[in-house]
C-alpha cells in the first residue's frame, strides 16, 4: 500500500502492528482497527462475544482504551429471511463492547453466503504512551496472558469432536477482554506489546522480534495451554493457518534441543481472541503477573526473554 507522509500517523501501514494510531493533539491519539470473521462456534450470542473481544483486543494491544465501535455484518438473508441468528450475534457483540466501556455507534451490513461478523473499533491513547510490537528491549521478560490452543479447539468443535470441558474453557478465554491484562500495566513500564491471533504465538512473537530488531528466546514447556489440548493435537485438528504460520517463521527460527511436538504445534496454532504478549523489565514481571491475575486474567505466565539480535529472530528451547 502507498505509505502516508502525514507526520500525525504515528503507526500505519508500513509497520506490522495491531492497529493504526493517528495523533489528534499533544494529548490524544486515535487507535483504529477492524476485524471480522465467520463463526467459530455454533451459538450466535457466544460468536458475537468472541468476535467483538477479538476486535477490541487490538486497541488494548496498542495501550489504548476502546471508545466507539461499528458493527460489520455479512449475512445470508435470502437463505434466512427471518434473520434467525443475527439479533443474538449483535447482542453478543454489544455485551462485550459494553463491558469494554465502548459505544456501538452504527455499522454496515451486506449479503453474503456465509455469516461474518466483527467490529471496526476506535480508541484513544496518549501519543507518548503508544505501545507497539517494536518496543521490546534486550533484558526484557515476556509474559503471556491467555492459554494457547483455541485453533485446535474450534476445529475439533466443528467436527463434533471436542470434549465439552475443553470447549467451555476455550470459550471463556476467547470471550475475556484483554482489558484485564492492559489495565494491569497502568503503573508499570512495558516496552512493547502485541496480541496473539491468526499468526499464532510464534508468528506474532516474530513480528515483535522483527519490529524491535531483537531475538526472542522462549522455553516452550512454559507456554500456557488448555487442559486436554494434547488429545486434539494428536488427532491433528489443525487449522489451515498452522501450515502457513510454520512457513512464515521457519527462516527466522532456531530450535535448540528436542522440544515436544505438542509445544511446537501450540506455538504455531492460529488463535482467536488470544492473550497479550508483553515485553517489560525483569523487575516488573512479578508485579504485572500479580495484577493481571487479580484483575481476573485466566493466566499470566513468563514464557521467555528478549536478547540482542542474533543469527535468528526466534529461538525455541524445550
Amino acid at each position: 500500500m502507498p505509505r502516508s507522509k502525514d507526520p500525525n500517523l504515528l503507526v500505519g501501514t508500513e509497520t506490522h502492528d495491531d492497529a493504526g494510531v493517528f495523533k489528534l493533539t499533544d494529548e490524544i491519539a486515535l487507535v483504529q482497527t477492524v476485524d471480522f470473521f465467520p463463526p467459530v462456534v455454533d451459538d450466535p450470542y457466544l460468536y458475537g462475544q468472541i468476535a467483538a473481544a477479538n476486535a477490541l483486543s487490538d486497541v488494548y494491544a496498542m495501550g489504548g482504551i476502546p471508545k466507539t465501535a461499528l458493527n460489520l455484518v455479512a449475512y445470508p438473508d435470502d437463505e434466512d429471511p427471518q434473520l434467525t441468528w443475527l439479533g443474538k450475534i449483535l447482542e453478543g457483540g454489544a455485551e462485550r463492547c459494553m463491558a469494554a466501556g465502548a459505544v456501538i455507534a452504527g455499522g454496515h451490513t451486506i449479503r453474503d453466503k456465509e455469516i461474518k461478523f466483527g467490529l471496526s473499533v476506535t480508541g484513544i491513547v496518549h501519543p507518548d504512551k503508544v505501545l507497539t510490537n517494536a518496543g521490546a528491549k534486550p533484558g526484557d521478560r515476556l509474559v503471556l496472558t491467555k492459554p494457547l490452543g483455541t485453533g485446535f479447539v474450534t476445529t475439533a468443535h466443528k467436527a463434533n469432536a471436542c470434549p465439552e470441558a475443553l470447549f467451555k474453557a476455550a470459550c471463556l478465554s476467547m470471550v475475556q477482554l484483554n482489558k484485564v491484562g492492559a489495565d494491569a500495566l497502568q503503573h508499570l513500564h512495558p516496552h512493547g506489546m502485541t496480541d496473539i491471533t491468526g499468526y499464532g504465538f510464534a508468528g506474532h512473537a516474530l513480528e515483535m522480534a522483527l519490529g524491535s530488531n531483537t531475538t526472542l528466546v522462549f522455553e516452550l514447556q512454559k507456554l500456557p495451554r488448555f487442559a486436554g489440548i494434547e488429545t486434539l493435537i494428536a488427532k491433528r485438528f489443525f487449522t489451515r493457518a498452522s501450515k502457513t504460520n510454520r512457513e512464515y517463521i521457519l527462516p527466522h527460527l532456531r530450535v535448540e534441543g528436542n522440544p515436544d511436538k505438542v509445544s511446537m504445534e501450540l506455538a504455531l496454532d492460529a488463535q482467536t481472541s488470544g492473550g497479550l504478549l508483553v515485553s517489560l523489565p525483569k523487575e516488573e514481571v512479578a508485579l504485572f503477573i500479580k495484577a493481571a491475575l487479580a484483575n481476573g486474567a485466566i493466566c499470566a505466565v513468563e514464557v521467555g526473554e528478549v536478547h540482542d539480535k542474533g543469527p535468528h529472530h526466534l529461538v525455541f528451547k524445550p
